[in-house]
């Protein structure tokens, strides 16, 4: 069975194939995917459900669960962001930040595991455009902490370091998104695969241990990921206000 057959009957919500077309600048088509649109929607809302149930009638002496979980979530973030940007007044400006990055990226990544559905992420037009993020971020991070003195680190070692500087920079968005992109669209088409082979596999154990292992394995990857995006994100913006010394 082909991959785009796999796909249509597993298009339970009847998503638009076809890309929304809304016109051109120069040569180069502007087109929005509705899909990726609608699940992005649709991440946002479980992560503000996920965030209002989280934080709703906090208690510090019996924590609910979910409370638990945004506290695991808040520490080990936090320390991350200590960890790279050792000014304690610059990383909490960061701080909300890295959180968000971090739980949309993770609910975005798992998104894609629960059948009929796609991760956001899976989208090059998602990962850009959060690296993009990432990038403007630590641009204004520089420069809010170190005004004109942001731009000197283009011009070391030595002057004629400045196109392997900007070189440099430029790159970071595209490594961050085509990582995170390339995981996670691998892991959707190889859970499609798996879909498609099931009438061989449903010989072996019922069909029950390949998609499970598979599956496990995928949360592993998209938690993975989620943190790399993050990290890396936090490290760029460290960088960026860390003090010259």
């Amino acid at each position: 069975m082909e991959l785009h057959e796999i796909e249509e009957r597993l298009n339970f919500w009847g998503f638009p194939h076809e890309h929304w077309h809304l016109g051109t600048i120069g040569n180069f088509p502007i087109d929005l995917n509705p899909r990726t649109i609608i699940v992005t929607w649709i991440t946002m809302v479980l992560v503000a459900i996920f965030a209002l149930l989280a934080t709703r009638n906090m208690d510090m002496k019996r924590p609910n669960k979910l409370q638990v979980v945004i506290e695991m979530i808040y520490d080990f973030v936090k320390s991350l962001v200590h960890d790279q940007i050792h000014d304690p007044v610059k990383a909490m400006s960061f701080l909300g930040i890295a959180l968000t990055y971090f739980i949309f990226i993770l609910f975005s990544n798992l998104l894609g595991l629960v059948p009929t559905l796609t991760s956001p992420t899976a989208d090059l037009n998602t990962t850009v455009g959060l690296a993009l993020c990432t990038f403007f971020l630590f641009q204004y991070y520089g420069i809010r902490y170190k005004g004109a003195k942001h731009f000197k680190h283009y011009f070391e070692p030595f002057p004629f370091f400045l196109p392997i500087n900007i070189v440099e920079d430029l790159s970071k968005p595209v490594t961050l998104s085509f990582r995170l992109y390339g995981n996670i669209y691998a892991g959707e088409v190889l859970i499609l695969v798996i879909l498609g082979l099931l009438p061989t596999v449903v010989d072996f154990a019922g069909g029950f241990i390949i998609p499970v292992v598979w599956l496990g394995y995928s949360i592993f990857v998209g938690c993975i990921q989620a943190f790399i995006f993050t990290m890396l994100s936090i490290v760029y913006v460290g960088q960026k206000v860390a003090e010259e010394h």
